[in-house]
């Protein structure tokens, strides 16, 4: 996808989802098996500011990685580093990514709300 524009909306997305994580101190930590859904922070790539995000932990090990505002130009391929605090919880490479803010803008300017079929696809399985 060529964009228009650095900051076109069609780069920016809030959701993706890793293959499974490598935890580093905790397989996988205590939080996230107890609740099944952990706040941390998040990036994915060197020196960029850290991303709070909602971490869903998925049956097979990899998780859904919802953040609290959009990021620009996530990749899969890249990796999504994981932390608390100052520390480093884990790592996993990123598979595939949700809807851009585009295509939700798009979904909204449309009359009719987006069918149950395309909300499924997107929504973690639980």
């Amino acid at each position: 996808l060529k964009a228009p524009s650095r900051d076109h909306p069609a780069l920016y997305r809030d959701l993706l989802r890793t293959n499974r994580v490598h935890w580093i101190a905790e397989e996988p930590p205590a939080e996230l098996v107890r609740e099944k859904m952990m706040e941390c922070h998040f990036r994915f790539r060197h020196q960029m500011a850290l991303v709070p995000c909602v971490l869903t932990l998925n049956q097979d090990g990899s998780v859904w990685v919802t953040l609290v505002k959009p990021a620009r130009a996530i990749t899969p391929g890249q990796f999504a580093v994981f932390y608390k605090g100052d520390e480093c919880l884990g790592s996993g490479k990123i598979l595939r990514m949700g809807p851009s803010v585009y295509t939700l803008q798009q979904g909204k300017n449309r009359e009719e709300s987006p069918k149950k079929e395309e909300i499924d696809k997107i929504e973690p399985a639980t």
